[in-house]
């Protein structure tokens, strides 16, 4: 079973006093511990890739969007500021990302973001209307760039979670939303299109007809 570890806080904490932290990407990255920072151009969302996504996922909202493997928690994060009428979760395998995400979350006073620890494979994906996928399978294979140790790495696994996402997003009805950032889109099923995209092709926006 996934371990349960979403939150909503209610600290009080206005628009404005969470917009400072909006202000730059350097500023935004201050919510996270140094070794955390220092992963950010490889592993994290930056916050204009975020809200591009946000903004095409949500659409004004509300609507559920849940974010595949979700570290330190930006994407969401980032989401559920500029799109304050939908609610973002993140599901992310290491306990100890999903704290700093929650801690982040905590400073910011967002209440439309959910983190939970657990594998993405033991996730309804029924329950949500969009998708956002910034392909955290890529660090199974070899040679690849490691987040860290605590969690198994092997090829075979990205092959199993590519075809598993593959299997849940042909499930989804039409009308379902998915962006991807640097992909190489073995998860992508059959019946999604590309209605946009940028960033030399690594940002890709999808819509399932």
């Amino acid at each position: 079973m996934v371990s349960r570890q979403s939150r909503q806080y209610k600290m009080g904490v206005n628009q404005s006093e969470s917009a400072k932290w909006f202000q730059s990407e350097n500023e935004f990255n201050e919510l996270f511990p140094v070794a955390m920072q220092k992963l950010d151009t490889r592993h994290w969302s930056s916050l204009k890739i975020a809200k591009k996504a946000a903004d095409f996922l949500a659409d004004g909202g509300p609507s559920k969007i849940l974010d595949i493997g979700s570290g330190v928690g930006k994407f969401c994060l980032a989401g559920a500021y500029y799109q304050p009428r939908s609610q973002f979760y993140g599901v992310e395998q290491r306990e100890n990302l999903t704290a700093c995400a929650l801690k982040a979350q905590n400073m910011l006073g967002l209440e439309n973001v959910h983190f939970t620890t657990g594998n993405f494979t033991e996730v309804d994906f029924s329950a949500y209307d969009h998708f956002y996928f910034f392909n955290s399978f890529f660090e199974n294979l070899t040679g690849t760039n490691k987040i860290d140790q605590s969690i198994s790495h092997a090829s075979h696994l990205f092959n199993y979670y590519n075809q598993y996402l593959n299997a849940e997003l042909a499930k989804m009805p039409a009308g379902t939303k998915l962006v991807t950032f640097h992909s190489l889109e073995d998860e992508v099923p059959e019946g999604y299109f590309v209605v946009a995209s940028e960033m030399n092709n690594s940002l890709k926006f999808w819509l399932k007809v």
